[in-house]
């Protein structure tokens, strides 16, 4: 995976209206994505599919997740604090965020000539999580 950054936090400057009034008036959904593969008391399992040119709209993530890139692609990052990255994935990269009570936002966009393929695994809190929360 290769990232560059194209434009720093805090700099909205770039950004066309209407993904600033999509990130400042729309609802923003806390799914990972469009297709609940598999869900249990632990874990859900998500699929996101983008063909060339689509885009997952600006999603809510304050859990900790994994993923893997199935297929390799180009991806554009939007981030709820202006930043935006973009992203060369290749077929098997995987990373892990800690995003559990951050309200951390972006959104993705399929930039390349390709379909572009990332299976999501999402941790549920657990009940031993919740006690800890309990206790502070």
């Amino acid at each position: 995976m290769q990232c560059v950054e194209l434009n720093p936090a805090g700099n909205f400057d770039p950004w066309e209206q209407e993904k600033i009034d999509e990130l400042l008036h729309q609802k923003i959904t806390q799914s990972l994505s469009n297709r609940l593969v598999f869900e249990n008391e632990s874990v859900k399992l998500w699929e996101l599919c983008l063909l060339p040119c689509e885009r997952i709209p600006f999603r809510k993530h304050n859990t900790n997740y994994g993923w893997v890139c199935t297929t390799g692609g180009l991806v554009l990052t939007r981030y709820g604090n202006g930043k935006i990255d973009m992203i060369k994935l290749n077929p098997g990269d995987t990373e892990y965020f800690e995003n559990r009570g951050k309200n951390y936002v972006n959104d993705l966009e399929n930039i390349g000539e390709d379909t572009v393929v990332i299976n999501i695994l999402e941790y549920k809190e657990s009940k031993k999580d919740e006690r800890l929360q309990f206790c502070n």
